[in-house]
């Protein structure tokens, strides 16, 4: 009897909390882009300049080289689908761009990269077979790979906020 009223409480109290859901969930590739685009972009400018040096420990990626880190993986892996890369995209830019403005710069092309290719695929392209390291994959298995790994380290862009005391900005909105 508690299951089936906590089941029904379930239910119905859904659509009470149906309008608070973030843009972009459950809405299927292009949505799901969007969310995790809007949140590191969101993240990146409540971050202060002098939070991007910040690293939790020697060795480990500083805020800027994880946002950089996302940014160029972005670029390399829409490449092994056949979509151009920039010409100054150079691999040890995860390194040499500090400064916010330019690591949000960087951040936002990648995106939008990501964005405008994933926009202009068919379900025949994402079949297509492709070959990266040393194995073989598919169109649409790097796109998966695309929005797991900006997925994975907003989780940690998410954990460095916090270690150095700034809240992501939809959580003041709770």
């Amino acid at each position: 009897m508690k299951k089936t009223i906590l089941i029904l409480l379930l239910l119905t109290a859904t659509p009470l909390f149906a309008q608070s859901y973030p843009e972009g969930i459950w809405q299927g590739y292009d949505g799901e882009w969007k969310h995790v685009s809007k949140q590191l972009l969101d993240l990146a400018e409540a971050t202060p300049q002098e939070k991007f040096a910040w690293r939790p420990a020697p060795g480990v990626r500083s805020t800027s080289e994880v946002y950089m880190h996302v940014a160029l993986a972005n670029f390399y892996l829409l490449s092994i689908t056949g979509a151009k890369v920039p010409a100054e995209l150079k691999l040890e830019m995860e390194k040499s761009v500090t400064a916010k403005a330019d690591v949000i710069n960087w951040l936002k092309r990648s995106l939008e990269a990501v964005k405008e290719a994933h926009a202009t695929v068919t379900p025949k392209d994402l079949d297509r077979k492709v070959h990266i390291a040393d194995r073989d994959a598919t169109v649409e298995g790097m796109y998966l790979r695309i929005i797991v790994h900006a997925n994975e380290h907003m989780g940690q862009l998410i954990a460095y906020a916090r270690m150095t005391g700034i809240t992501p900005p939809w959580s003041n909105k709770e």
